[in-house]
């Protein structure tokens, strides 16, 4: 089956998706021989800690930001193109690659996201709500290549680099204006708070959403024993 081989269907929908597909395969065609995927999982790994080291260091200085957006870019780099890299030269491990690439998503996450918690810009708690959304998303993705035998890691129209541009957007605003602190019962938050609330409450309402619509569908495709029983 596809899900047990790695060999899932991918129908995610980003924004990006389109000149992902015009910019990946043109920038592995152009990395030398010396370069496997697993260099560029590893490139990738590298900058999600560096993000997280980044983002609690900007305590002392808010020039840090600059490191995280710096090390952002490289992880799109490395997370979008060891995949490509591999469909490019043929060398695909489906397995493998499926094991390793949602291991290390799972890693950035928590890395990114408590860098964010300890850094003067969004409460922890903030952060941790932010990585467990993303998290319970990740898992009914899982979940859906199992029983669907199709990837689709999209909600919204809205995937990881959508995600990285709005981080690096939100450093840029920070670096420009500062946090814009203020204060709700006696909690000390910032406008950065109120987009981290906002993101994991919208990535709970989707997940609830597309979680009912499976449910949906799955119940069609197996109805309940007896179902098209006649009472009595």
């Amino acid at each position: 089956m596809a899900a047990e081989t790695g060999r899932h269907e991918r129908t995610s929908e980003f924004v990006l998706k389109r000149f992902e597909r015009w910019a990946l395969p043109r920038l592995a065609a152009r990395l030398p021989g010396w370069v496997v995927p697993d260099h560029l999982t590893v490139m990738g790994l590298i900058a999600s800690t560096v993000i997280g080291a980044a983002y609690a260091l900007s305590n002392r200085n808010e020039a840090w930001l600059w490191l995280v957006n710096a090390a952002l870019i490289v992880n799109w780099f490395g997370d979008s193109l060891d995949g490509t890299l591999a469909r490019y030269r043929r060398i695909e491990r489906p397995r493998y690659g499926y094991y390793l690439d949602h291991l290390t998503d799972a890693y950035s996450t928590l890395a990114i996201g408590l860098g964010l918690g300890f850094s003067p810009y969004m409460l922890l708690a903030v952060g941790l709500a932010i990585v467990i959304a993303y998290l319970l998303l990740s898992i009914n993705v899982y979940l859906e290549t199992h029983v669907f035998e199709e990837f689709s890691f999209s909600y919204g129209n809205l995937g990881p680099t959508e995600v990285r541009l709005l981080l690096i957007a939100l450093n840029i605003t920070a670096l420009s204006i500062g946090p814009l602190p203020f204060r709700v019962l006696d909690v000390e938050a910032t406008v950065f708070d109120v987009f981290g609330l906002g993101a994991a409450t919208a990535m709970l309402v989707m997940l609830l959403v597309r979680a009912i619509g499976n449910l949906r569908t799955l119940g069609r495709l197996e109805p309940p024993a007896g179902g098209n029983r006649r009472n009595g």
